[in-house]
C-alpha cells in the first residue's frame, strides 16, 4: 500500500497510570502498547508508519528504534493538533489510517478491511466503530436514512435517543489526504480543554456532503484502550488467551491455558506440550515435540525437537534436540547445549557450550565452560571461573569423567577421556587419557572414645 500513510498518535502522558514512564511503552505479551499497533499495521501491508511522540519522547524513540518515522508534538493539544504534525511527514501519501498508540488488540485483518471499504466506497472518510453493550462514555454514530454517517455525538452532548445508540466512535479513521490536511486547517479549540479534535473534521466531512463511511470491527475488544493499570491487565488477558487459542489451533497443548504465559513474539511448534506456571518470553522459538513446564521460564531460548525442560529458568539459551532438563536448573546468557544433553537438578550454567551426548545431572556450576561430547559431570562439581577481578575458561574434552564434588580452577585442561577423582581440586590441566587425584591423604584413627583418639594424637 505505496499511497497509504499509517499514522500512530503516542504523545499522551497517560496519568491515570501513575507512571513515569510512557503509556504506551508499557508492556503486554512481550510488547509495548504502541509496539502491538505497529505490528498490526505493518501486517495489514503498510509499509510507511509515523509515529507521534510527546511526553517522554526520546524514551519512546529509543524504545522503538530507527524503522520509524517521528514526529514530535511539544504541546499536547488534542488529536487534531497531534495529526497536523504528521503533515510534512505523510508527503503525498493519497490516503491517511489514523491510530492510537494505546489500543494493542487491534487485528492487521480489522485494519486491512477498513482500508479496503475506504477505497471501495471511495470515501472521504471511514470510521472504524464497534456496536457495545454498554456505549457510556463513548462518541456515538449518527447515522443518515441511507445508512451514511451523519455525525459523531459525544457522551455529554448526546440526548436520550441519542444515547441508546450502541455504534460508537473508535478513534480510528482513514482519511483521503486532499480533504483531510485543509479541514484540520479549519479546526477550532471551541470546547472545555482547548484542545483539537479529530472528530471535527469528521464533522466538516459530513457538513459538506462528503461520502463519510463507517466499519463495524467484528470484534468489540479490538477496540480496548488502555488508560490505567486495570486496563493493561484486561489487554493482557484478552492478548494472552488469543495467543494460546491460536497455537492450540496449530497443534500446540497447552494443559491450562489460564495459567500459561506466551508472548506474542513467540514460535512453537506442533506436538509440543506445554503444562500450567509456564512462561515463554521474548524471541523464544520451541521446535516441535517438546514437553515444557509446569513451572518453567524460557526467555529468548532456541529449544530443538523433543526435548525435555522441567521447572527450568533459561535465559537466552541454546537448548539442542533431545535435550533433558531440569527439574529445578537455570540456564544463564550464552548457554548452549547441544543434542541429546542431560542437565539435572540444581545446576547451573553460564556462558558454556556442553557437548552432545554430555550429562550434568545434578548440583553443579559450570560458567565460561567448554564441555565436549560424552562427559559426565559429578554431582557437586564447580568450576571456579572468577579470580575476583577477571572470569577465566575451563575446557573438558570430549569423554572425560570429572568425579563427585570435584573443583577446576580455571583457566583448566581436562584431556580427552581423562578422569578426575571424586574431591579433587584441580589446579594444572589433566592430560588425556590420565587419571588426577588433587586431594589430602586420609587418616583413619583407631578408638572409640574422644579420650582415647586426643592421646593417640599427643602420641603422634
Amino acid at each position: 500500500m505505496a499511497d497509504t500513510v499509517a499514522v500512530i498518535l503516542a504523545a499522551g502522558q497517560g496519568k491515570r497510570m501513575h507512571s513515569r514512564r510512557p503509556k504506551v511503552l508499557h508492556r503486554i505479551a512481550g510488547r509495548c502498547l504502541v509496539e502491538h499497533v505497529l505490528a498490526a499495521v505493518g501486517e495489514a501491508g503498510i509499509e510507511k508508519q509515523i509515529v507521534v511522540i510527546g511526553h517522554g519522547a526520546e524514551e519512546v524513540r529509543e524504545a522503538l528504534g530507527p524503522e520509524y518515522t517521528y514526529v514530535l508534538q511539544e504541546q499536547q493539544l488534542g488529536t487534531g493538533h497531534a495529526l497536523a504534525r504528521a503533515r510534512e511527514a505523510a508527503g503525498t501519501a493519497a490516503t491517511v489510517l489514523v491510530l492510537c498508540g494505546d489500543t494493542p488488540l487491534l487485528r492487521p485483518a480489522t485494519l486491512a478491511r477498513l482500508l479496503k471499504e475506504h477505497r471501495d466506497r471511495q470515501a472521504a472518510v471511514t470510521i472504524l466503530t464497534a456496536v457495545l453493550d454498554d456505549p457510556t462514555g463513548y462518541g456515538r454514530i449518527i447515522r443518515d436514512g441511507q445508512g451514511m454517517v451523519a455525525g459523531i455525538v459525544e457522551e455529554r452532548d448526546a440526548n436520550p435517543v441519542e444515547k441508546a445508540i450502541r455504534e460508537i466512535n473508535t478513534g480510528i479513521y482513514c482519511f483521503e489526504a486532499a480533504y483531510l490536511w485543509p479541514f484540520l486547517e479549519q479546526l477550532q479549540p471551541n470546547n472545555d480543554q482547548g484542545e483539537y479534535y479529530l472528530t471535527d473534521v469528521v464533522g466538516l466531512a459530513c457538513r459538506e456532503n462528503l461520502p463519510v463511511q463507517a466499519v463495524a470491527a467484528g470484534d468489540p475488544e479490538e477496540i480496548l484502550g488502555v488508560n490505567d493499570r486495570a486496563q493493561l491487565a484486561k489487554a493482557g488477558a484478552i492478548l494472552r488467551r488469543r495467543i494460546n487459542m491460536g497455537l492450540m489451533q496449530a497443534g500446540v497443548t497447552i494443559i491450562d491455558p489460564e495459567t500459561t504465559y506466551i508472548d506474542a513474539t513467540v514460535r512453537i511448534g506442533p506436538d509440543t506440550i506445554i503444562y500450567p506456571g509456564t512462561f515463554l518470553e521474548g524471541n523464544t522459538i520451541i521446535e516441535e515435540g517438546c514437553s515444557l513446564g509446569p513451572g518453567t521460564t524460557l526467555r529468548d531460548c532456541q529449544v530443538g525437537k523433543g526435548s525435555q525442560v522441567i521447572h527450568t529458568v533459561a535465559l537466552e539459551s541454546e537448548i539442542g534436540p533431545g535435550c533433558q532438563v531440569g527439574p529445578f536448573a537455570y540456564l544463564r546468557p550464552g548457554t548452549v547445549l547441544d543434542a541429546r544433553v542431560k542437565v539435572g537438578d540444581f545446576v547451573e550454567i553460564k556462558a558454556s557450550r556442553i557437548g552432545a551426548g554430555s550429562k550434568v545431572p545434578h548440583l553443579t556450576y559450570l560458567g565460561d565452560t567448554t564441555v565436549g561430547t560424552g562427559v559426565n559431570i559429578g554431582a557437586g562439581t564447580i568450576t571456579c571461573n572468577y579470580d575476583g577481578e577477571k572470569k577465566w575458561p575451563t575446557v573438558i574434552e570430549d569423554g572425560a569423567f570429572i568425579g563427585s564434588n570435584s573443583n577446576l580452577v580455571a583457566p583448566v585442561r581436562v584431556g580427552a577421556g581423562a578422569l578426575v577423582g571424586a574431591g579433587s581440586t584441580i589446579t594444572e590441566d589433566v592430560p588425556a587419557g590420565s587419571m588426577a587425584l588433587a586431594r589430602g591423604r586420609q587418616v583413619n584413627l583407631s578408638g572409640r572414645s574422644k579420650k582415647s583418639s586426643e592421646k593417640r594424637q599427643e602420641k603422634g
